[in-house]
């Protein structure tokens, strides 16, 4: 968009396409969950995409990713979601998205059809339930998820918390991933005043009302990230790499911090992991950074300007 002011109600503004890829939240942090943790996890999206180009493009992305697919079902009444997001020249900016897609229709019917595989998978298993799909579907999975055991994740978007719809969610998560003004949003009208490093211990006192064992992620931007079990919390820097692109970010942390968890690792060593994986993820001006990997974030390590301990190092070594 050409000027930094921001867009008016009735405005008409100029501007010019941008060569950006943007993806949904689900296909961002499963990617790079995928890739991590490579062909002996099996990494399963639940989800619906249109019987259109851009549906049949991820279908055929998804599947060269290695994900298995059997439950991403087409549908010939929708369109696949669509984001048209919009920049300032000072890079900040937002998007906005299609509330009646072929993910809308995404329901506890489908969500069903993968009961089976959240069985098998049982305690081994994680399960994230993410926008933009419907709460109640994203309820259902991960109720799923809990009566077989599995480590359950969530986010939600600034909306719905404003809104109080995800509170209903919030008993079925062993892990919310916030970023900071979606943190400052949970604390609502007691939010005034609060100073950054104090946002897990005002966050965890309203989720532990609806489970006493929550544990919460949140990202502040360039301020780094803060997670806390309620026992401690751990503070993290962000990596000094001059960004392309900050929009996915957020989704290339929680992807890390899940591929740390599912790998064993401490969560204050699965943070830092998280922190690479974001690190390098806005280097590439798409939301989706296609050449993370190990082998990458090994050699980007030099070039992040933080401190990594040795387990981190060993395991992308490995």
């Amino acid at each position: 968009m050409n000027g930094n002011h921001t867009l008016g109600r009735e405005e008409s503004r100029s501007g010019r396409f941008l060569k950006i890829h943007d993806y949904c939240k689900l296909h961002i942090i499963l990617h790079y969950v995928r890739v991590l943790m490579g062909d002996h996890f099996r990494t399963i999206p639940i989800g619906r995409v249109g019987m259109d180009e851009p549906g049949k493009t991820l279908l055929r992305e998804m599947e060269n990713t290695g994900f298995i697919m059997d439950y991403v079902k087409e549908d010939s009444d929708s369109s696949t979601l669509f984001s048209f997001c919009y920049y300032y020249p000072d890079g900040t900016g937002g998007n906005l998205t299609t509330d009646n897609s072929a993910c809308s229709k995404v329901d506890e019917s489908l969500v069903l059809e993968a009961e089976e595989e959240i069985k098998h998978m049982g305690k081994k298993g994680i399960v994230l339930a993410v926008p933009e799909v419907p709460l109640e579907a994203r309820k259902f999975l991960l109720q799923l998820g809990k009566k077989y055991g599995a480590f359950c994740a969530a986010s939600f978007t600034r909306e719905e918390i404003i809104g109080n719809q995800c509170m209903q969610l919030f008993p079925y998560a062993d892990i919310i991933a916030l970023n900071r003004e979606e943190a400052f949003a949970l604390c609502g009208k007691n939010s005034s005043g609060v100073k950054m490093d104090e946002l897990p211990e005002n966050c965890l006192r309203i989720l532990r009302q609806f489970n006493p064992d929550m544990i919460i992620s949140v990202t502040c931007g360039n301020d780094g990230s803060i997670f806390s079990d309620g026992k401690k919390t751990s503070f993290f820097p962000a990596c000094k790499v001059k960004a392309e692109n900050t929009a996915g970010a957020g989704d290339a942390y929680f992807a890390g911090l899940l591929s740390g968890i599912a790998l064993g690792l401490k969560f204050s060593h699965a943070q830092q992991l998280a922190t690479l994986v974001a690190g390098l993820s806005v280097t590439s001006k798409d939301t989706i950074n296609k050449g993370i990997n190990r082998d990458s974030l090994r050699e980007f390590l030099p070039k992040a300007g933080i401190n990594i301990s040795n387990p981190i190092q060993t395991l992308l070594n490995n």
